[in-house]
């Protein structure tokens, strides 16, 4: 495994972080493969990963109870734990002991290494600012309770900066960040900021909630035009690990065989491994999934649950698809196995889901562009 520095704190991160919010499951999506999800989880410890990232609402509030197993017969000590206090669900400031407190019980743990305000934007930071969040994680920092505090971010770059700027208490922050995302949110800009700052950068989201991962035939010409062959996945890593602002990559890894591909990409990994041309090429490869993909989904069900029954992400996933792969038939076949109440067609414009879009998609138009087509 490789390692690289996070931040100012003298600790080495392994570059590549276990994300746990797409382990594997025996359907609904809170019903994790507990046996597989824990092998998985272990066996890439034992390759190296010290860096493990979960989340209160993750996999249905399961997944930090996962982790919490996973970490039991010695691999607690060999990782740093990465959660997150759910913002939008703070009501008042003695949420914030309620909410850390069932984590640590979820986590089998007296300590947080990495604690993160989950999903910061302009709106949310303001609000558990004034609720006194800052004081309250300084406090439970003094106590041995956390070890670092950070924040995960969904917002433009100018909310980005005002919170980067804002507290010089700040060890690290975790962006959604890729080849086809560098202008948007905290984008490139924000990596450098928070890096010129001292902070270390976690990077979510690298292969866009795995929608770069099995490209187009058009797209995988591409690829197949360069030298060096490697997976549209590993390309898409290897262009973040030749960043040097960049501390770790998380990856949702949902079967062993992505883990195992992945150690071996992180081991082939390094600041300054893509080379000029190779560098182009993904510029040439990002334009062209620009001109495919009309929805930035990147399947985070932040929008779940819909007041209405619909499967938002599904719908969006299904018309991506449509569109990347010019598949009509196909994806009115995926779309008629839907449940009725899951469909575009029983969207009903409310809005709600709008209000928690970190890609700020007018969901309420897209429902009804997606029932047209794939109802017609």
């Amino acid at each position: 495994m490789k390692y690289r520095a996070f931040g100012k704190t003298g600790w080495s991160a392994s570059a590549l972080g276990f994300g746990c919010m797409r382990l594997p499951t025996r359907g609904a999506k809170q019903e994790i493969d507990e046996p597989n999800a824990i092998r998985m989880i272990r066996h890439a410890i034992d390759a190296g990963v010290n860096y493990v990232d979960t989340a209160w609402p993750y996999h249905g509030k399961m997944s930090e109870s996962l982790v919490g197993k996973a970490l039991k017969e010695g691999y607690r000590s060999r990782v740093k734990i990465a959660t997150k206090l759910p913002t939008w669900l703070v009501k008042e400031p003695a949420d914030f002991d309620r909410f850390f407190n069932e984590q640590l019980s979820k986590l089998q743990t007296d300590r947080i290494d990495m604690y993160l305000l989950h999903a910061l934007g302009k709106k949310s930071w303001e609000k558990i600012r004034a609720q006194g969040v800052l004081e309250w994680a300084t406090r439970q920092k003094e106590n041995g309770r956390i070890g670092w505090i950070g924040f995960s971010f969904h917002d433009d770059y100018p909310a980005f900066q005002e919170i980067v700027d804002a507290w010089d208490g700040w060890t690290f922050c975790q962006i959604q960040y890729n080849y086809m995302n560098t202008a948007t949110q905290a984008g490139t800009k924000g990596l450098l900021h928070a890096a010129a700052k001292g902070l270390a950068v976690v990077i979510m989201e690298p292969l866009l909630g795995g929608g770069l991962a099995n490209p187009p035939p058009a797209i995988q010409g591409l690829w197949n035009t360069a030298a060096r062959k490697l997976s549209p996945s590993e390309w898409a890593l290897q262009w973040l690990w030749n960043k040097p602002e960049v501390s770790v990559v998380l990856s949702g890894m949902t079967a062993m065989n992505q883990v195992e591909e992945n150690l071996a990409a992180a081991e082939r990994s390094g600041a300054g491994s893509i080379s000029p041309a190779e560098e182009e090429l993904v510029g040439h490869v990002a334009a062209a999934y620009e001109g495919l993909r009309p929805i930035p989904c990147t399947q985070c069900n932040y929008c779940m649950p819909c007041p209405s029954g619909v499967n938002i992400p599904r719908n969006l996933e299904l018309y991506n698809g449509r569109v990347s792969y010019n598949a009509l038939d196909q994806a009115r076949g995926h779309w008629g196995f839907m449940k009725q109440g899951e469909r575009a067609s029983a969207c009903t414009a409310c809005l709600e889901c709008e209000e928690k879009c970190p890609q700020n998609i007018v969901v309420h138009e897209w429902m009804s562009c997606i029932a047209k087509e794939m109802g017609g």
